[in-house]
């Protein structure tokens, strides 16, 4: 079923309030804009499968109401990018949320397991993925680009269900709620301008003046992205805001002369990126940004990590839960420099691994082999 106008929507909507359990996904499109542009957003609830045309019917608030319906679970699988769509298109919180490839995971998954696979395996149906790069803003849809997209909803409430009763008969259902609680908040999908300079490679190269400055070209860009709704990279790459960051131009010519940007583009973006670098420049001594150096917990810290790395390895086997979801090497990083605002440190995952991580950093853990297997001993005292 394909809903192009106001009123099949209204009707749809209908029909599926206070439904227990809602699966959603999106099709949209996000190589050549700074914004998603959404094309499709399927819907399904026991028998009823149905697709929104967003390209015939660009104003979905009328799904708000189900979308902010505590008391209808909606089922997503890797839904973060189809949470952010829909808040921007809808204006709604879309909560209480539920995730499948995250629960997946802890439920004997690998990491990042995909749609397909997750339907074949627990409910021995074949999705065929024939339209996965398809251009969703094409019209007329033919009939196997729409009966792809509502399978991809299809039989998500059913893989729900069985995923359900594994995490409920392991105790495991409980582990998710921070996970899910993050998805679901508003905040999680909010940039701000100004902490876009911490996401950008070779940052730490940089004096602190230079800091200042990158701090505000990085903010004049997300603006400027946002503005024309174009990719960032397409406005300015990263290696040129370094390079930007470590000049200073003060003039259109000297952006120009910056390895990456090209004369006409230094005519279009010269002038704005130009003032970025004077607040940079101007901004006092007290106010310049810096990278925080967290004390180090051990001083051989590849070695750490490396120990850190085999118990998550052995936790994760034991409790049937894929590694990198517990924790990456970054995490594991990130922990033995200091980091006490580590995700290891909170919930589930302080519970499984977290607590026993901080204990061998700390030397009260020892990880010896014996028969051929890894062993955890806790040393006297």
């Amino acid at each position: 079923m394909l809903v192009s106008d106001l009123k099949a929507l209204e009707a749809l909507v209908s029909r599926l309030r206070g439904v227990p359990v809602l699966a959603i996904d999106t099709e949209f499109l996000r190589e050549r804009t700074y914004w998603a542009r959404c094309c499709l957003v399927q819907l399904a609830a026991g028998d009823e499968v149905a697709a929104v045309d967003v390209i015939a019917l660009p104003d979905l608030s009328p799904l708000a109401v189900l979308l902010e319906d505590p008391a209808t679970v909606k089922v997503f699988h890797a839904g973060s990018q189809d949470l952010e769509i829909l808040r921007r298109a809808t204006g709604a919180t879309t909560t209480p949320v539920f995730d499948t490839q995250t629960a997946a995971t802890l439920a004997g998954f690998p990491t990042q397991v995909g749609y397909a696979a997750l339907v074949k395996e627990l409910l021995g149906v074949t999705v065929e993925k024939g339209e996965s790069y398809t251009d969703w803003a094409i019209r007329p849809l033919t009939e196997h680009q729409l009966a792809y997209a509502l399978d991809d909803v299809r039989h998500l409430g059913a893989v729900h269900a069985a995923l359900l009763e594994r995490l409920e008969r392991d105790d495991r259902l409980q582990w998710l709620e921070a996970d899910f609680a993050r998805m679901a908040d508003p905040a999680t999908y909010e940039v701000v301008p100004e902490e876009q300079w911490r996401r950008i490679k070779r940052a730490s190269t940089l004096k602190p003046r230079q800091l200042g400055v990158l701090l505000h070209v990085a903010a004049w860009r997300e603006r400027e992205a946002q503005r024309r709704d174009l990719p960032k990279r397409w406005v300015v790459s990263d290696e040129s805001l370094i390079e930007v960051a470590r000049r200073a131009p003060k003039s259109a010519e000297e952006v120009a002369a910056v390895r990456g940007i090209a004369t006409r583009s230094a005519a279009q973006i010269g002038p704005g990126l130009v003032a970025a670098v004077r607040a940079g420049l101007e901004l006092p001594e007290d106010q310049l940004p810096h990278l925080e150096k967290r004390p180090r917990l051990v001083r051989d810290t590849d070695g750490a990590v490396d120990l850190m790395a085999a118990l998550v390895r052995l936790r994760a086997k034991e409790h049937g839960v894929a590694s990198p979801l517990i924790a990456s090497r970054n995490d594991l990083e990130h922990l033995a420099a200091g980091g006490d605002d580590s995700p290891l440190l909170e919930g589930w995952r302080k519970t499984l691994v977290g607590d026993e991580l901080m204990d061998l950093l700390a030397g009260r853990l020892t990880l010896r082999l014996a028969d051929g297997r890894v062993r955890v001993e806790r040393r006297d005292g």
